[in-house]
């Protein structure tokens, strides 16, 4: 009984002292302990989440799933790493139809030479854009009235970039189906549209928590 008695205030000891310890945060907690995979899941579930508010979930997800404990699970950052991954997609796709618009001007169809020289224009513009957006995200600050204004230059740019790609491919409405540079330009501008407009549903939904 006294034994029995004893493990019972050594038992509640050891609760009180373990109640007193602060929780840890996730850089401090112990591998051997807590499993990294367990924390990786909860930040790839709440981009899988946040993803199923946007027009292109699949896309979403994939493209930032990586970026998951980037993430942290905040919707301001979430909003800043997916204008980050639009504006590398942005800028290969700017890369690649300047060098196939150099390739282009011998062979292909004069519309279709016309709509790819409109979509490297376009892009460009797409690209100062969507770097003006991640620029303005990594310096926010100040009043709510300032931070207010600042998402809504974000917002301005962004809804501009997207417009601009679709300009992009709207270009190629009168060049014929069987043309390859059709195919393949507004099969890539159609990607980065995807990315792009995730990345603005993300920025708006931050943006009205502000």
């Amino acid at each position: 009984m006294k034994t029995s008695c004893t493990l019972c205030i050594l038992f509640t000891t050891v609760l009180l002292h373990l109640s007193l310890i602060p929780a840890p945060s996730a850089a401090l907690l112990d591998p051997t302990t807590v499993s990294s995979v367990d924390i990786v899941l909860d930040d790839s579930d709440y981009i899988r989440s946040s993803c199923k508010t946007t027009l292109y979930p699949d896309t979403c997800y994939h493209s930032l799933n990586h970026y998951a404990t980037a993430v942290q699970q905040d919707p301001g950052r979430l909003a800043r790493v997916a204008i980050g991954v639009s504006l590398a997609k942005a800028k290969r796709m700017s890369a690649f139809v300047s060098n196939l618009s150099r390739e282009a001007d011998y062979g292909a169809q004069p519309r279709a030479v016309a709509a790819l020289h409109d979509c490297f224009s376009v892009f460009g513009d797409a690209v100062d854009q969507i770097r003006d957006s991640l620029n303005q995200m990594r310096t926010l600050g100040g009043s709510s009235e300032s931070l207010r204004f600042q998402m809504s230059n974000v917002q301005t740019w962004m809804s501009a970039a997207l417009s601009n790609e679709d300009t992009c491919t709207d270009g190629f409405e009168d060049v014929s189906d069987d043309e390859p540079l059709k195919l393949d330009v507004c099969n890539r501008a159609g990607k980065v549209k995807e990315v792009t407009s995730n990345a603005l549903a993300f920025i708006n939904s931050f943006a009205n928590k502000i």
